[in-house]
């Protein structure tokens, strides 16, 4: 039997987005279970940052709702975005370290702007923050002098020092290597798992998703076309699923069948 999916800590319905008449969204809906890894699979321009920065607020959605720990984020409503902001973190593609600030000051940067700590309290947390994620040797160093998977370490430290209770990942492993991409997902999923924060993970990379993940998402078309577990996705017969999950071994399939039209051509007198 399977396990009980617990309750959602994010439900979104219907959710609309255009862009100069252009649909990108169409009633896309998700539900991301609380304490899990989401993942939103979708091919390149297929509107999943798009999705995640509405969810973030960054950008506004022309229609559809957004529900955080059952309450409606309504367009006007501050106090519930207020409340949002402070419970989720936001994990940029780009990092988006400052870098004319150390590793510490990355991280203190947040507290300093969303609580009313005091210095000592925010020295604290944040170096406690560079501990958990084994850079506190490194806290005096700006951006620009650590690797890239150091850096996104400190993105991440940056993100979870405020102990939010929801993080959002935005193409974490957008140009990465196959080596550094799997580097990327472990360290989500341990760090996940450690703290206990629910993650939104935007992706076009599928082998990792469905290793990490908890529950996957696919987009297309503006809309979720499929939503479960790794498993039932690696199962699904679904045309979309099925194209998008197996085009590696549709390229396979096709180059196999162009080297033997190429070797049966190249016999001929």
């Amino acid at each position: 039997m399977a396990a009980p999916v617990p309750e959602p800590l994010l439900q979104i319905e219907g959710l609309h987005k255009s862009f100069d008449g252009h649909a990108v969204l169409s009633g896309a809906s998700l539900a991301v279970p609380r304490g899990c890894l989401v993942s939103v699979l979708g091919r390149s321009g297929a509107g999943k940052s798009v999705f995640l920065k509405c969810l973030a607020d960054v950008l506004r959605p022309d229609a559809g709702t957004i529900r955080f720990d059952g309450r409606l984020l309504g367009a006007g409503d501050v106090e519930a975005w207020a409340d949002f902001r402070r419970r989720c973190s936001f994990l940029f593609q780009s990092n988006a370290l400052f870098d004319s600030l150390t590793a510490l000051e990355n991280v203190a940067l947040p507290l300093e702007q969303t609580t009313g700590l005091s210095g000592k309290e925010i020295d604290g947390r944040s170096l406690e923050a560079l501990r958990q994620l084994e850079l506190d040797a490194h806290r005096d160093r700006y951006p620009g002098q650590l690797s890239g998977g150091m850096q996104k370490r400190l993105a991440l430290a940056r993100a979870i020092v405020t102990r939010p209770e929801l993080v959002l990942f935005d193409e974490p492993t957008a140009g990465l290597d196959p080596l550094r991409r799997n580097a990327v997902f472990s360290m989500i999923a341990k760090y996940q798992r450690q703290f206990g924060f629910t993650a939104v993970v935007v992706t076009h990379d599928v082998p990792e998703a469905l290793v990490a993940s908890d529950r996957v998402a696919l987009l297309d078309q503006g809309r979720m076309c499929f939503e479960g577990v790794p498993a039932d996705f690696s199962a699904s017969n679904d045309g979309v699923v099925h194209d998008f999950r197996d085009s590696i071994a549709a390229l396979g399939s096709t180059l196999a069948a162009i080297r033997r039209g190429e070797a049966s051509s190249s016999a001929d007198p």
